[in-house]
Protein backbone atom coordinates (compact mmCIF):
# COMPACT_ATOMS: atom_id res chain seq x y z
CA UNK A 1 0.00 0.00 0.00
CA UNK A 2 2.81 2.41 0.89
CA UNK A 3 4.49 1.92 -2.52
CA UNK A 4 1.30 2.76 -4.39
CA UNK A 5 0.60 5.82 -2.21
CA UNK A 6 4.17 7.10 -2.63
CA UNK A 7 4.11 6.69 -6.42
CA UNK A 8 0.73 8.44 -6.70
CA UNK A 9 1.98 11.35 -4.56
CA UNK A 10 5.11 11.59 -6.72
CA UNK A 11 2.94 11.86 -9.85
CA UNK A 12 1.00 14.76 -8.29
CA UNK A 13 4.28 16.45 -7.25
CA UNK A 14 5.46 16.20 -10.89
CA UNK A 15 2.40 18.16 -12.01
CA UNK A 16 2.76 20.71 -9.19
CA UNK A 17 6.38 21.41 -10.16
CA UNK A 18 5.16 22.35 -13.62
CA UNK A 19 2.50 24.69 -12.18
CA UNK A 20 5.20 26.49 -10.17
CA UNK A 21 7.44 26.65 -13.27
CA UNK A 22 10.11 24.37 -11.76
CA UNK A 23 10.63 22.23 -14.86
CA UNK A 24 14.43 22.27 -14.50
CA UNK A 25 14.29 20.19 -11.32
CA UNK A 26 11.32 18.05 -12.41
CA UNK A 27 13.23 15.02 -13.69
CA UNK A 28 15.89 15.01 -10.92
CA UNK A 29 13.17 15.25 -8.24
CA UNK A 30 11.18 12.46 -9.92
CA UNK A 31 14.23 10.21 -10.20
CA UNK A 32 15.25 10.85 -6.57
CA UNK A 33 11.66 10.13 -5.52
CA UNK A 34 11.59 6.86 -7.48
CA UNK A 35 14.95 5.76 -6.05
CA UNK A 36 13.64 6.51 -2.54
CA UNK A 37 10.45 4.53 -3.27
CA UNK A 38 12.59 1.68 -4.62
CA UNK A 39 14.62 1.64 -1.40
CA UNK A 40 11.43 1.68 0.69
CA UNK A 41 9.90 -1.21 -1.29
CA UNK A 42 13.09 -3.30 -1.00
CA UNK A 43 13.19 -2.60 2.75
CA UNK A 44 9.53 -3.61 3.09
CA UNK A 45 10.19 -6.81 1.16
CA UNK A 46 13.00 -7.96 3.42
CA UNK A 47 11.33 -6.66 6.56
CA UNK A 48 8.08 -8.46 5.74
CA UNK A 49 5.81 -5.55 6.75
CA UNK A 50 4.48 -2.50 4.89
CA UNK A 51 5.35 0.89 6.40
CA UNK A 52 1.85 2.21 5.66
CA UNK A 53 -1.06 -0.23 6.00
CA UNK A 54 -4.23 1.86 6.11
CA UNK A 55 -6.34 -0.35 3.85
CA UNK A 56 -9.17 -1.90 5.90
CA UNK A 57 -11.03 -3.17 2.85
CA UNK A 58 -8.36 -5.46 1.38
CA UNK A 59 -8.17 -3.40 -1.83
CA UNK A 60 -4.36 -3.72 -1.90
CA UNK A 61 -2.49 -6.82 -0.72
CA UNK A 62 1.20 -6.54 0.14
CA UNK A 63 2.92 -9.83 -0.68
CA UNK A 64 6.27 -11.07 -1.91
CA UNK A 65 4.80 -11.40 -5.40
CA UNK A 66 3.46 -7.83 -5.53
CA UNK A 67 6.62 -6.34 -4.02
CA UNK A 68 8.92 -8.31 -6.34
CA UNK A 69 7.10 -7.09 -9.43
CA UNK A 70 6.80 -3.56 -8.00
CA UNK A 71 10.59 -3.41 -7.56
CA UNK A 72 11.05 -4.45 -11.20
CA UNK A 73 8.50 -1.85 -12.39
CA UNK A 74 10.20 0.94 -10.42
CA UNK A 75 13.63 0.03 -11.82
CA UNK A 76 12.21 0.12 -15.37
CA UNK A 77 10.49 3.46 -14.67
CA UNK A 78 13.77 4.97 -13.39
CA UNK A 79 15.64 3.89 -16.52
CA UNK A 80 12.90 5.17 -18.87
CA UNK A 81 12.36 8.52 -17.12
CA UNK A 82 16.13 9.09 -17.13
CA UNK A 83 15.93 9.22 -20.95
CA UNK A 84 12.87 11.51 -20.99
CA UNK A 85 14.55 14.98 -20.89
CA UNK A 86 16.75 14.22 -23.91
CA UNK A 87 13.95 12.61 -25.91
CA UNK A 88 11.56 15.53 -25.28
CA UNK A 89 14.16 18.33 -25.39
CA UNK A 90 12.23 20.04 -28.19
CA UNK A 91 9.01 19.84 -26.16
CA UNK A 92 10.46 20.78 -22.80
CA UNK A 93 7.40 22.88 -21.98
CA UNK A 94 5.29 19.73 -21.83
CA UNK A 95 7.89 17.63 -20.01
CA UNK A 96 5.76 17.48 -16.83
CA UNK A 97 2.90 15.86 -18.75
CA UNK A 98 5.13 13.13 -20.15
CA UNK A 99 6.85 12.45 -16.83
CA UNK A 100 3.60 12.48 -14.80
CA UNK A 101 1.92 10.10 -17.26
CA UNK A 102 4.82 7.65 -16.90
CA UNK A 103 4.65 7.89 -13.09
CA UNK A 104 0.89 7.29 -13.10
CA UNK A 105 1.44 4.41 -15.52
CA UNK A 106 3.81 2.97 -12.93
CA UNK A 107 1.12 3.38 -10.26
CA UNK A 108 -1.33 1.47 -12.47
CA UNK A 109 1.20 -1.32 -13.02
CA UNK A 110 1.80 -1.65 -9.26
CA UNK A 111 -1.96 -1.77 -8.59
CA UNK A 112 -2.35 -4.50 -11.23
CA UNK A 113 -0.09 -6.89 -9.32
CA UNK A 114 -0.99 -5.75 -5.78
CA UNK A 115 -4.79 -5.89 -5.91
CA UNK A 116 -6.77 -7.64 -3.20
CA UNK A 117 -10.06 -6.77 -4.86
CA UNK A 118 -10.96 -7.06 -8.54
CA UNK A 119 -12.25 -3.47 -8.48
CA UNK A 120 -8.70 -2.28 -7.73
CA UNK A 121 -7.34 -4.58 -10.43
CA UNK A 122 -9.56 -2.91 -13.04
CA UNK A 123 -8.74 0.59 -11.77
CA UNK A 124 -5.00 -0.15 -12.02
CA UNK A 125 -5.45 -1.59 -15.50
CA UNK A 126 -7.28 1.52 -16.70
CA UNK A 127 -4.82 3.96 -15.11
CA UNK A 128 -1.99 2.18 -16.94
CA UNK A 129 -3.94 1.87 -20.20
CA UNK A 130 -5.19 5.47 -20.39
CA UNK A 131 -1.68 6.80 -19.73
CA UNK A 132 -0.37 4.55 -22.52
CA UNK A 133 -3.09 5.74 -24.97
CA UNK A 134 -2.15 9.38 -24.32
CA UNK A 135 1.58 8.73 -24.69
CA UNK A 136 1.15 6.69 -27.90
CA UNK A 137 -0.54 9.68 -29.58
CA UNK A 138 1.67 12.32 -27.95
CA UNK A 139 2.95 13.59 -31.32
CA UNK A 140 -0.22 15.22 -32.71
CA UNK A 141 1.49 16.44 -35.90
CA UNK A 142 2.76 12.96 -36.70
CA UNK A 143 0.28 10.87 -38.69
CA UNK A 144 1.81 7.58 -37.53
CA UNK A 145 1.52 8.61 -33.88
CA UNK A 146 -2.15 9.56 -34.37
CA UNK A 147 -2.81 6.22 -36.04
CA UNK A 148 -0.98 4.35 -33.27
CA UNK A 149 -2.90 6.15 -30.54
CA UNK A 150 -6.26 5.50 -32.20
CA UNK A 151 -5.54 1.82 -32.84
CA UNK A 152 -4.23 1.33 -29.32
CA UNK A 153 -7.23 3.10 -27.81
CA UNK A 154 -9.82 1.13 -29.83
CA UNK A 155 -8.17 -2.24 -29.23
CA UNK A 156 -7.44 -1.42 -25.58
CA UNK A 157 -11.02 -0.29 -24.91
CA UNK A 158 -12.30 -3.46 -26.55
CA UNK A 159 -10.05 -5.58 -24.31
CA UNK A 160 -11.09 -3.61 -21.21
CA UNK A 161 -14.76 -4.21 -21.98
CA UNK A 162 -14.08 -7.96 -22.13
CA UNK A 163 -12.34 -7.82 -18.75
CA UNK A 164 -15.11 -5.74 -17.18
CA UNK A 165 -17.84 -8.06 -18.44
CA UNK A 166 -15.82 -11.06 -17.22
CA UNK A 167 -15.47 -9.51 -13.75
CA UNK A 168 -19.24 -8.93 -13.64
CA UNK A 169 -19.83 -12.62 -14.42
CA UNK A 170 -17.32 -13.68 -11.74
CA UNK A 171 -19.15 -11.46 -9.25
CA UNK A 172 -22.45 -13.05 -10.27
CA UNK A 173 -21.01 -16.52 -9.64
CA UNK A 174 -19.25 -15.83 -6.34
CA UNK A 175 -21.03 -12.76 -4.91
CA UNK A 176 -17.80 -10.84 -4.26
CA UNK A 177 -14.91 -8.92 -5.82
CA UNK A 178 -12.57 -9.72 -2.92
CA UNK A 179 -9.94 -12.17 -4.22
CA UNK A 180 -9.88 -14.25 -1.02
CA UNK A 181 -13.65 -14.70 -1.05
CA UNK A 182 -13.73 -15.34 -4.80
CA UNK A 183 -11.05 -18.01 -4.49
CA UNK A 184 -12.72 -19.66 -1.48
CA UNK A 185 -16.20 -19.53 -3.07
CA UNK A 186 -15.03 -20.97 -6.39
CA UNK A 187 -13.18 -23.86 -4.70
CA UNK A 188 -15.98 -24.65 -2.22
CA UNK A 189 -18.66 -24.72 -4.93
CA UNK A 190 -16.59 -27.11 -7.05
CA UNK A 191 -18.64 -28.78 -9.77
CA UNK A 192 -21.73 -26.76 -8.83
CA UNK A 193 -20.13 -23.52 -10.05
CA UNK A 194 -22.46 -21.80 -12.56
CA UNK A 195 -21.34 -21.79 -16.18
CA UNK A 196 -20.97 -18.00 -16.22
CA UNK A 197 -17.99 -18.31 -13.83
CA UNK A 198 -16.09 -20.13 -16.58
CA UNK A 199 -17.30 -17.68 -19.23
CA UNK A 200 -16.16 -14.78 -17.03
CA UNK A 201 -12.77 -16.40 -16.49
CA UNK A 202 -12.29 -16.88 -20.24
CA UNK A 203 -13.32 -13.27 -20.94
CA UNK A 204 -10.83 -11.90 -18.38
CA UNK A 205 -7.97 -13.99 -19.76
CA UNK A 206 -8.84 -13.00 -23.34
CA UNK A 207 -8.81 -9.32 -22.34
CA UNK A 208 -5.47 -9.67 -20.59
CA UNK A 209 -4.05 -11.51 -23.60
CA UNK A 210 -4.98 -8.46 -25.68
CA UNK A 211 -3.02 -6.28 -23.26
CA UNK A 212 0.01 -8.60 -23.38
CA UNK A 213 -0.20 -8.97 -27.22
CA UNK A 214 -0.61 -12.75 -27.19
CA UNK A 215 -1.70 -14.47 -30.44
CA UNK A 216 -4.42 -14.25 -31.78
CA UNK A 217 -4.94 -10.96 -29.92
CA UNK A 218 -1.65 -9.43 -31.09
CA UNK A 219 -2.54 -7.74 -34.38
CA UNK A 220 -2.49 -4.19 -32.98
CA UNK A 221 1.00 -4.49 -31.54
CA UNK A 222 3.36 -4.00 -34.57
CA UNK A 223 1.50 -0.94 -35.91
CA UNK A 224 1.23 0.68 -32.48
CA UNK A 225 4.88 0.00 -31.65
CA UNK A 226 6.05 1.40 -34.99
CA UNK A 227 3.86 4.52 -34.93
CA UNK A 228 4.34 5.52 -31.29
CA UNK A 229 7.27 7.74 -30.25
CA UNK A 230 10.25 5.44 -29.67
CA UNK A 231 10.48 6.12 -25.93
CA UNK A 232 6.78 5.26 -25.58
CA UNK A 233 7.38 2.05 -27.54
CA UNK A 234 10.10 1.21 -25.01
CA UNK A 235 7.58 1.68 -22.18
CA UNK A 236 4.92 -0.45 -23.89
CA UNK A 237 7.39 -3.17 -24.82
CA UNK A 238 8.72 -3.49 -21.26
CA UNK A 239 6.68 -2.03 -18.40
CA UNK A 240 3.21 -2.47 -19.93
CA UNK A 241 3.88 -5.99 -21.21
CA UNK A 242 5.39 -7.40 -18.01
CA UNK A 243 2.65 -5.73 -15.93
CA UNK A 244 0.03 -7.48 -18.06
CA UNK A 245 1.86 -10.82 -17.75
CA UNK A 246 2.26 -10.47 -13.98
CA UNK A 247 -1.41 -9.53 -13.52
CA UNK A 248 -2.57 -12.39 -15.76
CA UNK A 249 -0.51 -14.86 -13.72
CA UNK A 250 -2.09 -13.61 -10.49
CA UNK A 251 -5.63 -13.68 -11.94
CA UNK A 252 -5.17 -17.25 -13.19
CA UNK A 253 -3.95 -18.28 -9.73
CA UNK A 254 -7.02 -16.77 -8.05
CA UNK A 255 -9.45 -18.26 -10.58
CA UNK A 256 -7.55 -21.54 -10.97
CA UNK A 257 -10.82 -23.52 -10.81
CA UNK A 258 -11.51 -22.22 -14.32
CA UNK A 259 -8.38 -23.91 -15.70
CA UNK A 260 -10.23 -26.98 -16.95
CA UNK A 261 -8.59 -29.63 -19.21
CA UNK A 262 -10.20 -28.03 -22.29
CA UNK A 263 -8.94 -24.60 -21.23
CA UNK A 264 -5.42 -26.01 -20.77
CA UNK A 265 -5.44 -27.53 -24.27
CA UNK A 266 -6.49 -24.17 -25.74
CA UNK A 267 -3.81 -22.42 -23.68
CA UNK A 268 -1.13 -24.75 -25.04
CA UNK A 269 -2.31 -24.12 -28.63
CA UNK A 270 -2.29 -20.34 -28.03
CA UNK A 271 1.18 -20.68 -26.54
CA UNK A 272 2.54 -22.48 -29.61
CA UNK A 273 0.88 -19.99 -31.98
CA UNK A 274 2.31 -17.05 -30.03
CA UNK A 275 5.83 -18.46 -30.26
CA UNK A 276 5.59 -19.29 -33.96
CA UNK A 277 3.70 -16.22 -35.24
CA UNK A 278 5.93 -13.81 -33.29
CA UNK A 279 9.22 -15.27 -34.49
CA UNK A 280 8.25 -16.10 -38.08
CA UNK A 281 6.76 -12.61 -38.58
CA UNK A 282 9.92 -11.01 -37.18
CA UNK A 283 12.07 -12.67 -39.85
CA UNK A 284 11.08 -10.32 -42.68
CA UNK A 285 10.92 -7.03 -40.77
CA UNK A 286 13.10 -4.15 -41.97
CA UNK A 287 11.94 -1.72 -39.26
CA UNK A 288 13.61 -2.48 -35.94
CA UNK A 289 10.61 -1.32 -33.87
CA UNK A 290 8.33 -3.74 -35.75
CA UNK A 291 10.92 -6.47 -35.27
CA UNK A 292 10.99 -5.74 -31.53
CA UNK A 293 7.17 -5.83 -31.50
CA UNK A 294 7.09 -9.33 -32.99
CA UNK A 295 9.99 -10.33 -30.75
CA UNK A 296 7.93 -9.14 -27.75
CA UNK A 297 5.01 -11.27 -28.93
CA UNK A 298 7.24 -14.34 -29.02
CA UNK A 299 8.62 -13.58 -25.54
CA UNK A 300 5.07 -13.31 -24.23
CA UNK A 301 4.77 -16.86 -25.53
CA UNK A 302 7.89 -17.93 -23.64
CA UNK A 303 6.52 -16.40 -20.44
CA UNK A 304 3.20 -18.13 -21.09
CA UNK A 305 5.00 -21.50 -21.04
CA UNK A 306 5.23 -21.30 -17.25
CA UNK A 307 1.47 -20.72 -17.00
CA UNK A 308 0.68 -24.27 -18.08
CA UNK A 309 2.24 -25.64 -14.92
CA UNK A 310 -0.50 -25.31 -12.29
CA UNK A 311 1.14 -23.97 -9.16
CA UNK A 312 3.99 -22.59 -11.25
CA UNK A 313 6.67 -20.69 -9.43
CA UNK A 314 6.14 -16.92 -9.44
CA UNK A 315 9.94 -16.61 -9.32
CA UNK A 316 10.21 -17.95 -12.87
CA UNK A 317 7.68 -15.42 -14.18
CA UNK A 318 9.43 -12.54 -12.38
CA UNK A 319 12.87 -13.70 -13.51
CA UNK A 320 11.78 -13.95 -17.16
CA UNK A 321 10.02 -10.57 -16.93
CA UNK A 322 13.18 -8.97 -15.50
CA UNK A 323 15.51 -10.59 -18.05
CA UNK A 324 13.29 -9.64 -21.00
CA UNK A 325 12.47 -6.09 -19.90
CA UNK A 326 16.07 -5.14 -19.00
CA UNK A 327 17.29 -6.39 -22.38
CA UNK A 328 14.40 -4.49 -23.99
CA UNK A 329 15.27 -1.22 -22.25
CA UNK A 330 18.94 -1.62 -23.25
CA UNK A 331 17.97 -2.27 -26.88
CA UNK A 332 15.58 0.68 -27.04
CA UNK A 333 18.15 3.00 -25.47
CA UNK A 334 20.45 2.11 -28.37
CA UNK A 335 17.61 2.55 -30.89
CA UNK A 336 16.90 6.00 -29.43
CA UNK A 337 20.57 6.95 -29.74
CA UNK A 338 21.00 5.68 -33.29
CA UNK A 339 17.66 6.69 -34.84
CA UNK A 340 17.48 10.13 -33.22
CA UNK A 341 16.63 12.82 -35.83
CA UNK A 342 16.17 10.18 -38.54
CA UNK A 343 13.01 9.77 -40.61
CA UNK A 344 12.59 6.08 -39.78
CA UNK A 345 13.85 3.29 -37.56
CA UNK A 346 15.00 0.93 -40.31
CA UNK A 347 17.63 -1.65 -39.46
CA UNK A 348 19.79 -0.13 -42.19
CA UNK A 349 20.41 2.86 -39.87
CA UNK A 350 22.57 0.53 -37.75
CA UNK A 351 24.98 -0.33 -40.58
CA UNK A 352 28.61 0.01 -39.48
CA UNK A 353 27.61 1.10 -35.97
CA UNK A 354 30.60 -0.73 -34.49
CA UNK A 355 32.95 1.86 -36.01
CA UNK A 356 30.83 4.84 -34.99
CA UNK A 357 29.70 3.81 -31.50
CA UNK A 358 31.49 0.70 -30.14
CA UNK A 359 29.81 0.98 -26.71
CA UNK A 360 26.28 1.10 -28.13
CA UNK A 361 27.13 -1.78 -30.48
CA UNK A 362 28.35 -3.88 -27.54
CA UNK A 363 25.19 -3.10 -25.56
CA UNK A 364 22.91 -3.90 -28.51
CA UNK A 365 24.73 -7.17 -29.15
CA UNK A 366 24.36 -8.04 -25.45
CA UNK A 367 20.64 -7.21 -25.48
CA UNK A 368 20.01 -9.29 -28.61
CA UNK A 369 22.06 -12.21 -27.24
CA UNK A 370 19.99 -12.11 -24.04
CA UNK A 371 16.75 -12.09 -26.03
CA UNK A 372 18.14 -15.03 -28.04
CA UNK A 373 18.78 -16.97 -24.83
CA UNK A 374 22.59 -17.11 -24.97
CA UNK A 375 24.68 -17.43 -21.76
CA UNK A 376 25.97 -15.43 -19.76
CA UNK A 377 22.95 -13.22 -20.15
CA UNK A 378 19.86 -13.73 -18.00
CA UNK A 379 17.74 -14.53 -21.07
CA UNK A 380 19.38 -17.98 -21.13
CA UNK A 381 18.34 -18.91 -17.60
CA UNK A 382 14.91 -17.35 -18.12
CA UNK A 383 14.20 -19.80 -20.94
CA UNK A 384 15.87 -22.65 -19.06
CA UNK A 385 13.64 -22.16 -16.01
CA UNK A 386 10.51 -21.85 -18.18
CA UNK A 387 11.37 -25.05 -20.08
CA UNK A 388 12.10 -26.87 -16.80
CA UNK A 389 8.63 -26.04 -15.47
CA UNK A 390 7.00 -27.19 -18.71
CA UNK A 391 8.88 -30.50 -18.52
CA UNK A 392 7.84 -30.99 -14.89
CA UNK A 393 4.22 -30.48 -15.97
CA UNK A 394 4.73 -33.02 -18.82
CA UNK A 395 4.37 -30.48 -21.64
CA UNK A 396 7.28 -31.68 -23.79
CA UNK A 397 5.60 -30.28 -26.91
CA UNK A 398 5.98 -26.74 -25.56
CA UNK A 399 9.68 -27.25 -24.87
CA UNK A 400 10.21 -28.56 -28.43
CA UNK A 401 8.44 -25.56 -29.98
CA UNK A 402 10.28 -23.26 -27.57
CA UNK A 403 13.69 -24.58 -28.67
CA UNK A 404 12.75 -24.39 -32.37
CA UNK A 405 11.58 -20.80 -31.99
CA UNK A 406 14.69 -19.86 -30.03
CA UNK A 407 16.74 -21.01 -33.04
CA UNK A 408 14.53 -18.95 -35.39
CA UNK A 409 14.96 -15.91 -33.13
CA UNK A 410 18.75 -16.28 -33.24
CA UNK A 411 18.57 -15.85 -37.04
CA UNK A 412 16.88 -12.44 -37.08
CA UNK A 413 18.70 -11.14 -33.99
CA UNK A 414 22.03 -12.03 -35.58
CA UNK A 415 20.82 -10.32 -38.75
CA UNK A 416 20.85 -7.03 -36.83
CA UNK A 417 24.26 -7.87 -35.33
CA UNK A 418 25.57 -8.57 -38.85
CA UNK A 419 24.36 -5.15 -40.06
CA UNK A 420 25.99 -3.39 -37.09
CA UNK A 421 29.36 -5.07 -37.70
CA UNK A 422 29.27 -4.82 -41.51
CA UNK A 423 31.56 -2.43 -43.35
CA UNK A 424 29.97 0.68 -44.79
CA UNK A 425 30.31 1.71 -48.44
CA UNK A 426 32.29 4.78 -47.35
CA UNK A 427 35.63 3.80 -45.89
CA UNK A 428 35.53 6.68 -43.39
CA UNK A 429 32.22 6.54 -41.50
CA UNK A 430 30.78 9.79 -40.20
CA UNK A 431 31.05 10.11 -36.41
CA UNK A 432 27.77 9.66 -34.56
CA UNK A 433 26.96 11.76 -31.52
CA UNK A 434 24.76 10.05 -28.96
CA UNK A 435 23.43 11.64 -25.79
CA UNK A 436 25.09 10.49 -22.57
CA UNK A 437 21.63 9.67 -21.12
CA UNK A 438 21.04 6.97 -23.73
CA UNK A 439 24.53 5.52 -23.26
CA UNK A 440 24.19 5.45 -19.45
CA UNK A 441 20.75 3.81 -19.46
CA UNK A 442 21.85 1.25 -22.07
CA UNK A 443 24.96 0.34 -20.05
CA UNK A 444 23.09 0.12 -16.72
CA UNK A 445 20.26 -2.00 -18.17
CA UNK A 446 22.57 -4.53 -19.84
CA UNK A 447 24.78 -4.65 -16.72
CA UNK A 448 21.75 -5.53 -14.57
CA UNK A 449 20.81 -8.17 -17.15
CA UNK A 450 24.27 -9.75 -16.95
CA UNK A 451 24.25 -9.63 -13.12
CA UNK A 452 20.95 -11.56 -13.12
CA UNK A 453 22.49 -14.02 -15.59
CA UNK A 454 25.52 -14.65 -13.39
CA UNK A 455 23.53 -14.66 -10.14
CA UNK A 456 20.01 -15.95 -10.97
CA UNK A 457 19.46 -16.62 -7.25
CA UNK A 458 18.93 -12.86 -6.79
CA UNK A 459 15.35 -13.49 -8.00
CA UNK A 460 15.05 -17.29 -7.94
CA UNK A 461 16.01 -17.35 -4.26
CA UNK A 462 13.31 -14.88 -3.21
CA UNK A 463 10.30 -15.98 -1.18
CA UNK A 464 7.48 -14.91 -3.49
Amino acid sequence: MSTLIAISVLGIISLLLDIFNLRKILVPVTLIGLIAILGMTVAEFYQGNAFIEVDKYNMIVTSGFSQGFSILFIVLAILIIAMTPKFYEEKIVKIADYVALKVFMLAGAVAMVSFGNFAMFFIGLEVLSISAYALASSEPKNLRSNEAGMKYFIMGAFASSFILFGLALIYGATGSFDITEVNYSSISQGDSLPVWFYIGFVMITVGMMFKAAIVPFHFWSPDVYEGSPTLVTAVMSTLVKVAAIGALFKVMGILSVGMTPVYMIILVVINILTLCVGNISALKQTNIKRMMAYSGISHAGFMLISFVAIGASANVILYYAAAYSLAGVAAFAVILGVCNNKKNEDIENFRGLIRKQPLLTAVMIGALLSLSGIPIFSGFFAKFFAFSQALQANYLILVIFGIINSIIAVYYYFGVINVMTAREKDEEPEPMKVAIEYKAVAAIAISLNIILGIFPSIIMGLNL
